[in-house]
Order: C-alpha cells, then sequence, then structure tokens
C-alpha cells in the first residue's frame, strides 16, 4: 500500500473507532490534508489506488476495524477507496475551475470597485483597527490565563514536594511501599491539572472564533454598497476571508491543545522517576530520592514557566495573522489578481461538502 494512502485509511480508523458517529468535518480534514500532500505524486497514488490488491487491503482494514463501530462503517468500508479516487480525478478540474472562475470574479470586483477605491480603502482600514482593538484584550486575557493555570497547577503539585521530603524520614521498606501509590497519585495530579488548563483555555478559541465571523460580516455591511452588481464576487472574496480566519482560530486552538500535552509530556517523567525509583532495591532507594526530592519543586517550576512563556505569544500572532488576512484582501481589490490561496480555500470548502454529503447518504 501507498504510504500515504495507508496513513488515509489509519488517521480515518483512530478518528472512527474513537466515538459512536464519524465527524464528517474530521474526516473532511484528514482527507483535505491526504489530497493536498499528494502534490507531484497524486497521478501515481490514483493508479496505485485504483489496483485491485490496494482496494483489497483498504476494505480489509475498514471492515477488521470499523464494525459495530459507527453507523458510517459499512458506507465507509464499501464506499471509501472509490470515494477517494473520484474525489482525486475531480480536484484537478475543480481546482482550475475556480482559478478562473475566481480570477475573473477578482477582476470585475476591482472594476467595479475602482471608483470608490478610497472608500474601499477606508472601510477595510476601519476594519482592520476595530479588529486590532478587539483582539487586544483577548491576547491579554490569553496571557493572563495561562498565568493563572499556571499558577494553579503550580500549587496544586507543590504538596508533593514537601510530603517526598517528609517520606525520605522513614525507613526504606516503608518508604518503598508507598511510593508507587505516591507516584501515581503525583500523575493523576499531573493529569487533572493539564486537563484543568486545556478546558480554561479552550473556550478563549471560541470567542476568538465568534469575533471572527462578526469582524466579515461587519465588512461585508461596509463594501455591499460599493458592489451591489458583483456581489457573488465579493460573497466568494469574503467567504475566502472566512475560510482563512477561521483556520487561524482553530490552529491556535490546536497550538493552545499542543501546548498543555507538552506540558503533560514535560511533567510525567517525575512520576516516571518515582516509580523507578520504587523498582529498585531498598538501600539505595534514600540515596537516589534525595535528589529528586530537592528538584522536584524546581522542575514544576521551570516547567510551568516555560510553557507559559511559549503559549503567551499565541493571542498576539493570532491577532496579527487576521490583520494580515484582511491586508491581502485589500491588496486584492487593488489590483484583480488573484492568489494560491484564494482558490484552495474554496476548493476546500467544496471537499468538506462532498464529504458531508457523502457520510450523510
Amino acid at each position: 500500500m501507498a504510504p500515504k494512502a495507508a496513513a488515509l485509511v489509519l488517521v480515518l480508523l483512530a478518528i472512527s473507532g474513537s466515538r459512536a458517529d464519524v465527524n464528517p468535518d474530521e474526516v473532511a480534514s484528514v482527507i483535505w490534508k491526504y489530497f493536498t500532500e499528494l502534490g507531484g505524486n497524486a497521478k501515481d497514488t490514483v493508479e496505485q489506488l485504483h489496483q485491485t490488491e490496494i482496494s483489497k487491503q483498504l476494505n480489509t482494514l475498514l471492515k477488521s476495524n470499523l464494525q459495530s463501530v459507527s453507523a458510517y462503517a459499512e458506507d465507509l468500508q464499501e464506499r471509501l477507496v472509490p470515494f477517494a479516487v473520484e474525489m482525486q480525478a475531480r480536484l484537478a478540474q475543480d481546482s482550475q475551475r475556480l482559478r478562473e472562475q475566481i480570477q475573473r470574479e477578482l477582476r470585475e470586483l476591482q472594476a467595479k470597485l475602482a471608483p470608490y477605491a478610497d472608500e474601499v480603502h477606508q472601510q477595510i482600514g476601519t476594519n482592520i483597527r476595530q479588529l486590532q482593538a478587539k483582539m487586544s484584550p483577548y491576547a491579554e486575557e490569553l496571557r493572563s490565563q495561562l498565568d493563572r493555570s499556571a499558577a494553579e497547577l503550580e500549587r496544586a503539585l507543590e504538596p508533593y514536594a514537601a510530603e517526598l521530603r517528609e517520606r525520605l524520614q522513614d525507613n526504606a521498606q516503608s518508604i518503598q511501599a508507598s511510593l508507587s501509590p505516591y507516584a501515581d497519585r503525583l500523575q493523576q495530579q499531573i493529569d487533572g491539572g493539564v486537563e484543568g488548563v486545556k478546558q480554561r483555555l479552550a473556550p478563549m478559541a471560541d470567542e476568538l472564533k465568534a469575533q471572527v465571523e462578526q469582524s466579515v460580516a461587519e465588512l461585508r455591511k461596509g463594501l455591499s454598497p460599493y458592489a451591489q452588481e458583483v456581489q457573488d464576487g465579493l460573497n466568494r472574496q469574503l467567504e475566502s476571508l472566512t475560510a482563512q480566519m477561521e483556520r487561524a482560530a482553530e490552529e491556535l486552538r490546536s497550538r493552545l491543545a499542543a501546548s498543555s500535552e507538552e506540558l503533560r509530556a514535560q511533567l510525567s517523567p517525575l512520576a516516571r522517576e518515582l516509580r523507578e525509583a520504587a523498582s529498585g532495591d531498598a538501600e539505595s532507594l534514600r540515596q537516589r530520592l534525595q535528589p529528586l526530592a530537592q528538584q522536584l519543586e524546581q522542575r514544576v517550576g521551570q516547567t510551568l514557566e516555560t510553557f507559559r512563556q511559549q503559549a503567551a505569544p499565541f493571542g498576539e500572532t493570532f491577532g496579527k495573522q487576521l490583520v494580515q488576512r484582511l491586508e491581502e484582501m485589500r491588496d486584492k481589490l487593488d489590483s484583480g489578481a488573484a492568489g494560491v490561496e484564494d482558490h484552495l480555500e474554496l476548493l476546500e470548502k467544496e471537499v468538506r461538502e462532498k464529504v458531508a454529503a457523502f457520510l450523510s447518504t
């Protein structure tokens, strides 16, 4: 099986096997990423997918992993391969069609807006300033939330350092007997703390996404009077802008979640080292634990500070991304020239709609 074809199936299996129903948006994300990564190898991969043996392997994998997992299992296992092949064939055609359509619409839009160039510039400039004003408090709130979350987790883990130092006063056998349960409790506290951080940070991405939608709606309202005869072209540009900005919001969500998981990965070795110490001989146990007891609090503090410093700039970066998208749109309306992102954004939208339709049949 082609490596990328195998990767697609494995990710789909992971998505499908993790819940009762398949999420169409998640499946669409996987398929879009899969297709866009094919690049110059797209033709070869499609030819490989057409081969009977490859189809059999894919179907075998799907059938063995999706039995009774979701309402879509049978459809996926019977239709995923031909669906993927059909999608790949359509992508090349749709890509060229959309590219030509967007270029034509942008030229028309630019010609119609030319007499109102100053007003359009002013409207987009106002929108940029409003967006910057809205994003600034969110960036500060994200920093504050990260500070609070890190401080709360540090306070929650402080007693464990003190408890470990106290345990060193006991005899070796007593320390060894209680070390594994202590390590388990520490790991549970780390896991619970990290999940708490993720839950506090996740709503911020939702709020930012709502602000994105509001900002685009305001821009649409402001530009519509100047583009009454080319509303379709304006709407398509605003759809592309919305897709780009929402992707930035999702990227922010992913980065915050990834940073939280990295925090877990950095803290978990503390519990693992304690378990490893418990498995050794009792005589040298105290000698092995002494430096760990001294370093535990310091290592927790350093890890949390690194997490806070790495994640804090995410809000400012997100705001800059949104402003950049608006500036790029202003440039496109000035020049009438479409970029690669334009047709890719809208092509992805079509792919998502097709996947959703496929999964709903």
